[in-house]
C-alpha cells in the first residue's frame, strides 16, 4: 500500500505482485484454515438468502479457482495434486451452501484455463471439465457461468476489440460449447456480447441459456428495454475500447464509457 500511496507502485504493478502471492498463499494455507473458510460459504449465503438474494453465485475464479489449478496449487495434501483433490474446497464451498440452504440456486462462475496458446492462470483445463463438472454437480451447482480463468492480464478476461486471440463477439463460447458436451445444466456465457440477432443464435443453437454482459450495459443501460421493445437500431453498441471502463476502474476514477463524452 505505501508503493501505491506514492506512486512508486501502479495498480497494475500491484495486481501483478499480488497475482505472484497467489500459489504461495494457497500452497501453505493450513488444512484447518481452509475448512473454516470453506465453511464460510454457506454462512454468507444464508445472509445473502435473509436479505432477500434469490440465488448465490459461487466465484470459482478467486480463491476456488486458485485452488482449482495446478499452476497455483502445489499442495501435497487431500486440496492438492489431481483434479479431484484440487477441486475439493470448490466442491467443500457449493456443499457448506447447499446443506443449510436445500433449495436456493447456486450458480458457479466457472474458469477455464487456457493452453497453446496460455491464457489465465487460476481454473481447469478443458481436459479437467468432466472431473470437475460432475464433483461441482453432485455439490449441489445448479447453473454455471463460464469464462477464462483470471489472475493474468485483466485484458484476456476483458479483452478488447483488438485482443491478438480473443477479438470475436462471444470469444469465450468455445469453453461453452466443452461444458455443454458434459453437462444439461444451464450455461451463461460472456466475453464481448452485444449484438441481439448473434445472441439470440446462440440461445437458439443451445450453446448458452443467458448470456452476461457488463461493458454493453454501461454503454448503453437501455439494451434490454431496446431489445424487447424492437427498437434494436438504436443500440448504442461497445466498441470494447476498455478506456473509460476498466480504464477508469484501474486509474480508480469509476467506471464509465467512451460515450458519455461524446454527450
Amino acid at each position: 500500500m505505501p508503493g501505491i500511496l506514492t506512486r512508486r507502485l501502479s495498480p497494475d504493478d500491484l495486481r501483478k505482485r499480488l497475482n505472484q502471492a497467489v500459489g504461495p498463499y494457497i500452497t501453505k494455507l493450513p488444512a484447518g484454515k481452509v475448512a473454516k473458510i470453506t465453511d464460510a460459504f454457506g454462512e454468507a449465503a444464508v445472509q445473502a438468502k435473509t436479505i432477500g438474494f434469490d440465488m448465490v453465485q459461487v466465484h470459482g475464479d478467486r480463491m476456488c479457482g486458485s485452488f482449482s489449478s495446478s499452476l497455483f496449487n502445489h499442495r501435497t495434501d487431500g486440496y492438492g495434486g489431481g483434479p479431484t483433490h484440487r477441486a475439493r474446497f470448490a466442491v467443500e464451498a457449493v456443499s457448506a451452501i447447499r446443506r443449510r440452504l436445500p433449495d436456493l440456486p447456486i450458480d458457479y462462475k466457472l474458469a477455464v484455463r487456457m493452453e497453446d496458446p496460455h491464457y489465465g492462470n487460476a481454473g481447469i483445463l478443458v481436459s479437467e471439465l468432466p472431473v470437475f463438472l460432475p464433483m461441482l454437480e453432485r455439490a449441489g451447482v445448479t447453473s454455471f457461468h463460464v469464462a477464462l480463468a483470471d489472475h493474468s492480464a485483466l485484458t484476456d478476461t476483458i479483452p478488447p476489440a483488438n485482443h491478438p486471440y480473443f477479438s470475436s463477439q462471444g470469444c469465450f463460447l468455445p469453453f461453452c460449447d466443452a461444458v455443454r458436451a458434459i453437462t444439461d445444466l444451464p450455461i451463461c456465457a460472456v466475453g464481448g456480447l452485444n449484438d441481439p440477432n448473434f445472441i439470440e443464435a446462440q440461445l437458439q443453437d443451445g450453446r448458452m441459456d443467458c448470456a452476461a454482459m457488463s461493458r454493453q450495459l454501461i454503454a448503453d443501460p437501455e439494451w434490454p428495454n431496446k431489445v424487447m421493445g424492437g427498437r434494436v437500431d438504436t443500440i448504442r453498441h461497445c466498441v470494447r475500447c476498455n478506456q473509460a471502463c476498466l480504464g477508469g476502474l484501474m486509474a480508480h476514477q469509476g467506471v464509465h464509457c467512451i460515450y458519455e463524452r461524446k454527450n
